[in-house]
């Protein structure tokens, strides 16, 4: 498959600040692609150095097989959507979604038509005579959305769009991110914090910390199989069990994650503390002390939960310690 993106031992450095070190990746075209990470950890500076908006310290980054590090923005075929919009107060909202076509020199009634076409695909005709201040936030994010998508661009970048948004409208707007990629089949590099935009999106998911990328892969497989002990604490909140906790369960000496819902209170088991009790709708979460690490198990709603204090017995699939390299790089 044809790469859209790739970038090829790629650095940005500001001062002694490493922002970005050494990064390898490769987007396929039509790829909906995900860049996830704590603030600081590199990714929004990955998704600046493809707009052109950065340039790199070191390496390469190719856009559909050309070499670009030294081509202004304008003359990439990328666009970009940010988390605060940007839209124009004092333009309606059909000048908003066609003002990168006038500054392309398109005339008024071909703009007039390309912006309606695109509110159109984002779900908001008859909205073109709006100003940006009589819109939601959904739809200031639509807005947004469509003015990307009017320029027709191989690769949309999306730093963190949906940020702004209340919970409901974000999930929301996540079914509708995809559906749209899926219906025109452009790429899209998505920056996000949040692990559950990334995994309910992405196609696959660059998990990034410190400027540099832990791992690669499909949402299932890093949440299955985290390959460091960042990438299992930060998806999803593993139980990361040290070397020697590790050694004593199994005879490796490794760390492994141990997803909390693979924990279960069962008869002759490991015997553990219950340290706090958390409802949280769906499910239940304690928090247990075992042999002096603490670990966490979700209880379905309906399940007895044990009080504070409680001495229980709890135990695990034998697939479902999950060894992983022992370093945090």
């Amino acid at each position: 498959m044809t790469s859209a993106i790739a970038f090829r031992q790629v650095s940005r450095h500001y001062g002694t600040v490493q922002a970005v070190d050494a990064v390898d990746l490769e987007v396929a075209e039509g790829e909906f692609f995900a860049m996830l990470g704590p603030s600081g950890s590199g990714k929004t500076t990955c998704l600046r150095l493809i707009a052109g908006f950065e340039r790199p310290t070191f390496g390469e980054i190719e856009i559909f097989g050309r070499p670009s590090s030294a081509v202004p923005p304008y003359r990439r075929p990328v666009n970009t959507v940010f988390q605060d919009y940007a839209l124009f107060p004092h333009l309606n909202v059909r000048d908003n979604v066609a003002y990168g076509l006038m500054i392309a020199g398109a005339g008024k009634a071909e703009r007039h038509r390309s912006a309606e076409e695109a509110l159109a695909m984002v779900a908001l005709p008859g909205y073109a005579d709006r100003r940006p201040s009589a819109l939601s936030g959904g739809q200031r994010q639509r807005v947004a959305l469509a003015r990307a998508l009017v320029n027709k661009p191989k690769v949309l970048l999306l730093d963190e769009p949906l940020g702004a948004l209340d919970l409901k409208l974000r999930e929301q707007m996540q079914v509708e991110l995809k559906s749209l990629q899926r219906q025109l089949g452009i790429t899209f590099v998505f920056v996000t914090h949040d692990q559950g935009e990334a995994l309910s999106m992405a196609d696959r998911v660059a998990v990034f910390n410190e400027g540099r990328i832990q791992q690669i892969g499909r949402p299932q497989d890093i949440y299955d199989r985290p390959q460091t002990p960042f990438v299992a604490d930060f998806v999803g909140s593993s139980n990361v069990l040290p070397p020697e906790m590790v050694e004593r369960l199994t005879g490796r000496r490794v760390h492994a994650s141990l997803r909390p819902e693979a924990v279960r209170l069962q008869p002759c088991g490991h015997l553990a503390r219950v340290v706090e009790q958390a409802f949280m709708g769906a499910v239940t979460r304690l928090t247990l002390d075992m042999d002096g690490q603490r670990l966490s198990l979700l209880l379905p709603k309906g399940e007895d939960a044990p009080e504070k204090g409680a001495t229980v017995q709890i135990g695990w699939d034998e697939d479902a310690l999950h060894p992983m390299e022992p370093r945090d790089g």
